[in-house]
């Protein structure tokens, strides 16, 4: 089944341009003109991944993506801006954005972010009874259904703990994916999530772009991007404590470590 696509652009020619270029790279996409067709075709029927164009008439690609996110819809986001400020991109990940692209873009890349977007989710959102679900018992009477029997109380499991990850007074529950500093609990999109805990793991070691960049997209976006930077910033902002030391820091020309000066 080929991956579905809401696509939601203002501008016509960049719209039409995208939607063929998608097709014709093996998705089915839905088009629309603005951030109300989009909210409501994601109503609709949920899609695989939105591609939302910041600035839109009316309702706007970051309107857009808090209503979603709002709602409890974690369909992965990727935001398409002519804006390149830091600001502006901070804007776009608080409201609940995965990725973006600067315009103007090279498709080539778009392709690369939706599909690394996808490989994080699993791409899929359909339910139903598969092959490993249990199989619906016989009705009494039928030749194979066994004869029955009293009801036994249910003996409840204790479960093992789940072990926490730990470093330079981070905590970590991959399972959960909850994270605290000390007692605080951090509040993380899914990308910050998957960050720190690549950076945890490796506490004290320096981890260099092209690394951390395959590792949490799946592809090396050149040493022109500073998709990396942002979430760094993003990241630090959400992790420093007045009066704490600083814990991510940055080897410059290199890349990024973990560690408690």
């Amino acid at each position: 089944m080929p991956h579905t696509v809401l696509l939601a652009e203002d501008d016509r020619a960049i719209r039409h341009a995208l939607e063929r270029a998608l097709i014709l790279e093996g998705y089915e996409v839905t088009a629309v003109a603005d951030g109300v067709a989009a909210l409501a075709q994601a109503h609709r029927g949920r899609p695989d991944v939105l591609v939302l164009d910041v600035m839109m008439p009316g309702i706007d690609g970051l309107q857009v993506a808090r209503v979603l996110r709002a709602e409890g819809d974690s369909t992965p986001i990727l935001m398409l801006t002519a804006l390149v400020e830091t600001a502006d991109r901070i804007a776009g990940l608080d409201a609940g954005a995965d990725d973006y692209v600067v315009k103007p873009f090279d498709v080539e890349e778009v392709f690369a972010r939706l599909r690394a977007l996808l490989r994080r989710t699993g791409g899929g959102n359909g339910t139903g009874q598969g092959a490993g679900s249990p199989a619906r018992p016989a009705p009494p009477g039928t030749p194979d259904a066994p004869p029955p029997t009293a009801p036994r109380a249910a003996v409840p499991e204790e479960q093992p703990a789940r072990p926490h990850l730990r470093a330079a007074g981070l905590r970590m529950d991959p399972q959960a994916r909850r994270a605290w500093r000390g007692e605080r609990e951090l509040e993380l999109t899914r990308t910050e999530f998957e960050l720190l805990e690549l950076l945890v793991r490796n506490a004290g070691i320096v981890l260099d772009h092209s690394t951390i960049y395959d590792r949490i997209w799946g592809y090396d976006f050149g040493p022109g991007s500073k998709n990396l930077a942002v979430y760094v910033g993003y990241l630090r902002r959400k992790l420093d404590e007045p009066g704490a030391p600083q814990l991510i820091h940055t080897v410059r020309g290199v890349g990024y470590v973990l560690r408690e000066d």
